[in-house]
Order: structure tokens, then sequence, then C-alpha cells
């Protein structure tokens, strides 16, 4: 497996934090990169405009993806509003992974 960072681009949101991505090596192409991505950030592919690899440089193709390293660190580029936006990322609860059990621990 590969994995990357990713997140979405937006310097006004509090929490612009990196997630990581996994995606298997013989199935290194933009679509299927774009499809994970969107769906571990609860965006819908409609509303990317590009997928930036940072600090500037914008993915167009399978090569592209096929060159990335692990952790390196990508971001999606929207279409939509800040205020669309806001209503369209999952609260924490809500994503993948999540341990409601390991969320209510107290020390």
């Amino acid at each position: 497996e590969l994995v990357l960072k990713v997140r979405i681009q937006n310097p006004n949101l509090r929490e612009n934090d990196f997630i990581e991505i996994e995606l298997d090596r013989q199935e290194l192409t933009y679509k299927e990169l774009l499809r994970v991505s969107c769906r571990e950030l609860g965006v819908s592919p409609e509303h990317v405009q590009k997928i930036r690899k940072l600090p500037n440089t914008m993915l167009r193709k399978d090569k592209d993806v096929a060159r990335l390293q692990d952790f390196q660190e990508l971001e999606l580029v929207l279409t939509v509003s800040d205020k669309d936006l806001l209503f369209r990322v999952p609260t924490l609860s809500e994503r993948g992974g999540y341990n409601k059990k390991a969320s209510e621990l107290t020390y």
C-alpha cells in the first residue's frame, strides 16, 4: 500500500489537519486517488476542482499519481464555497475508524 496525507485546501477552517489514506499500489490511478480521498474526507468528487501535491504541483493524470511516494502531502481544492463546505465535512464520529469507547475515556 501507498500511504498519503490528504486534506481539504481551506485556510479558513479551524482544523485543517491531514489524514492518512492508503492506496493499493496495483491501482495507482488518478480516479482511485480521487475516489478514496473524497470518501475519507466526506466530499463529493464533483466538487473537487483539482488535486495539489504540496507545495505547488497539480496532479493531472495516472503517471503523476504513480510517482507519488509514501507520506506525500496532498490537498483537494474544491469548487464549492466555504459556507457549503462546512456542511459537508463529516464530524469525527461520522468518519471511518472512529472509536466511540476510546473517546469516552477519562483521565
